[in-house]
């Protein structure tokens, strides 16, 4: 694994104006950076990257069977009492999830460790599975990469045909309303995205914004034309919708949606320490408890600290010695917190890069690398493309 200078492309910006890749920068700075790359071997990243990820799907689709069915657990993980019944019967009908990602720390030599889990909303999946790949076509073109370099990245392909399983599913829905908050434009360029991949998969796809879905008394939610929401993909966090109204609706039990609510036990730090408990001194994992675990003094005095909830790095404390060496900002931790051994991010130039490799259904699809100059990854962080080189 090498972090590699590379000239950026004299035509970036035409190039993402075509392919709509309307947040490559953000307020002025830098999101998608093309001035290097990192450089993998394709034994790194058939065996210490997609089959850890394999074995670590299926890991969590074993968790999520035993969580689902124990309020003790998902008490633990701060999940409102009245989700549960909606999360088990989610489970219970076997109703189908899309993709997720997993943040791992890698330096190319000892095994991938276990960041976190994004499960439910993750971004970061136009630039990983579109615009990285146009990069490396283009970079093979103009002689800056080797003639044969490649990319682990199936992530389009296998998208369409996830969604055409679920498609297929009997019983699924033939429309797909796909929905997130007004105001983002990665939000809205990530659900634009998959509803042309739903498209490609024999979808008929409408777009509306999550403020815009409406309930009726019977039958499932509303978009803005009174047309009913029978399946949903929702760019907003299973947390976030159980402390809204709507989801004590009688329509929650009516519209399916994507990710399915059992994705809220996986997209919850709390699998961290169940995870370690089941598989303790797994090579794959990192030590992880419950704050108020009296275990947690194994993990000594140098720890992170993550809220349950947290997303995209926010309140994350990276503590040693009783001091906070580094931490993010945020609104998340009141609903409790888990604490997680440290996995020193390697260093390259002063960047350090986390992998976040995909799972599509439950398989490894491919990987997208962030880098920032701080130890802990936020939304503020940089995309930089991988080749393997042959």
């Amino acid at each position: 694994m090498k972090r590699i200078a590379i000239e950026p492309r004299a035509n970036l910006a035409a190039r993402a104006a075509e392919t709509g890749f309307d947040f490559h920068t953000v307020d002025g700075a830098v999101y998608w950076d093309e001035s290097a790359y990192y450089a993998f071997s394709l034994d790194q990243i058939e065996q210490h990257i997609e089959a850890p990820t394999a074995e670590l799907a299926q890991m969590c689709l074993d968790l999520v069977d035993r969580v689902a069915a124990d309020e003790r657990l998902l008490t633990r993980l701060a999940i409102p009492n009245h989700a549960w019944d909606l999360i088990a019967s989610s489970w219970r009908r076997a109703d189908p999830c899309l993709y997720g990602r997993f943040d791992f720390a890698y330096d190319g030599h000892a095994p991938v460790r276990l960041l976190e889990y994004n499960a439910d909303t993750p971004t970061a999946l136009f630039e990983a599975a579109v615009f990285q790949w146009i990069w490396l076509e283009d970079c093979i073109a103009a002689g800056t990469l080797p003639a044969g370099s490649d990319q682990f990245n199936s992530i389009h392909e296998a998208l369409i045909a996830r969604l055409g399983e679920i498609r297929a599913k009997a019983g699924a829905s033939p429309g797909l309303h796909l929905a997130c908050m007004k105001g983002s434009a990665e939000d809205q360029g990530l659900v634009a995205y998959l509803a042309d991949c739903a498209g490609q998969a024999g979808f008929a796809t409408r777009l509306l914004a999550i403020e815009d879905i409406g309930s009726i008394d019977r039958g499932p939610f509303i978009d803005l034309d009174q047309a009913p929401i029978r399946l949903l993909f929702k760019l907003y966090p299973w947390e976030w919708l159980f402390a809204d109204a709507f989801a004590r609706k009688p329509s929650m039990r009516q519209t399916r949606f994507i990710e399915p609510p059992w994705k809220a036990i996986l997209s919850n730090k709390g699998i961290l320490p169940l995870l370690w408990a089941l598989a303790p001194g797994h090579p794959n994992l990192l030590e992880a408890y419950f704050e108020d675990d009296p275990k947690r003094a194994d993990l000594g005095a140098r720890y992170v600290r993550k809220p349950l909830y947290s997303r995209e790095g926010a309140n994350v404390e990276l503590i040693d010695g009783g001091a906070v060496h580094a931490r993010s900002g945020g609104t998340y931790g009141a609903e409790g917190h888990i604490l997680q051994s440290v996995a020193a991010l390697p260093a390259f130039d002063g960047n350090h890069p986390v992998i976040g490799s995909w799972v599509i259904g439950a398989a490894a699809a491919g990987i997208g690398v962030r880098e920032d100059a701080s130890p802990i990854t936020t939304n503020a962080s940089r995309f930089v493309p991988h080749a393997i080189l042959a």
